[in-house]
């Protein structure tokens, strides 16, 4: 049996529609990186542990309505040998007995987009296909909420993520689903794949209950993009690039000055460069947070992380004094 065969026996299986999970998504790509992302809010928990799909350098996935999670990883398996975007899609439609009440777009990794709306996804439901994007929304409070994302998305300005936030914001403020709000999640992936799938994620965040959801996905997404340059100025540190470390470092503690964990690898870093004069500040702001730090700091030279020199730890630990 060929791949495809393979792949549309089992969407041809009969699939039973036991409630609407999924309710308003963007599949997006960024045409100057090939970044490739999913965002989703939703009255459900935990929306995205089947509504995205991405992987870096093939295209993302957002299956919903009476969702049917297979669309997803048979999806991006589609586009992996080739098939584009709108291929894919159709394939997998044309194999599914339980089309009509799906909804589902897909995005490939040259841009091209496609999605369906079955004929009896929940209203208001519909979707707008535009350069690079989709959206798409089903058990909405009105019609107006997949047009207001669209026109967000086509509007806001930075990376692929703040833009992807925009709609989803917008589609919220438009009216939003139905029913409310409990969980939304974002997923973005690099254009080229490494190889190491876990270093292709960008955003991987959910939030899979709460009363606000949204505030809540834009903070994490603000957390990742200072932790994404605490592991720039780690990877700056093996090519031996103390400036650019100390840069990526230092942009992640403007963003968090009040988060320890950051503050104090920035001076474990400063130390290693044998920095100490300037690590004392920032050690001294961290043991006034949180006393623990200078327990944990004796620890690390055993395991080759700080000089094994206790006059160096000593005046590190006079900081908590």
């Amino acid at each position: 049996m060929t791949t495809l065969a393979l792949i549309f026996s089992v969407l041809s299986a009969p699939v039973v529609a036991v409630r609407p999970v999924h309710t308003y998504s963007i599949v997006a790509r960024d045409p100057s990186t090939g970044e490739l992302g999913v965002a989703v809010q939703s009255h459900w928990f935990a929306v995205g542990s089947n509504v995205v799909w991405a992987e870096a350098g093939v295209g993302a996935v957002a299956t919903q309505s009476f969702i049917d999670p297979s669309y997803g990883k048979l999806g991006l398996d589609l586009m992996r040998t080739g098939k584009s975007a709108p291929e894919a899609l159709r394939g997998l439609l044309t194999a599914d007995e339980g089309r009509d009440v799906r909804q589902v777009a897909m995005i490939d990794s040259g841009g091209r987009v496609d999605a369906f709306t079955g004929s009896r996804a929940i209203l208001s439901a519909g979707h707008i296909t535009g350069e690079n994007f989709s959206v798409q929304a089903n058990l909405m409070r009105n019609d107006e909420v997949w047009p207001a994302m669209a026109k967000a998305f086509r509007e806001a300005k930075g990376d692929l993520a703040e833009r992807m936030l925009s709609a989803l914001e917008a589609g919220e403020g438009a009216g939003g689903d139905i029913r409310g709000k409990q969980s939304a999640a974002l997923l973005i992936v690099t254009g080229k794949p490494t190889g190491q799938p876990w270093k292709d994620r960008i955003f991987d965040l959910r939030v899979d209950d709460s009363e606000a959801p949204l505030p809540e996905l834009r903070r994490l997404t603000k957390l990742q993009r200072a932790y994404n340059h605490m592991n720039a100025g780690d990877a700056a540190i093996e090519r031996n690039d103390a400036d650019a470390a100390l840069r990526e470092y230092g942009a992640a503690g403007a963003m968090f000055p009040e988060n320890a964990e950051m503050t104090f690898w920035h001076a474990v870093a400063l130390v290693n460069m044998k920095r100490l004069e300037e690590s004392l500040p920032l050690f001294r702001r961290v043991f006034a947070m949180d006393p623990s730090w200078a327990t944990l700091l004796p620890r690390l030279p055993r395991s080759g992380i700080l000089p094994d020199d206790p006059a160096i730890l000593d005046r590190i630990l006079a900081e908590s004094r």
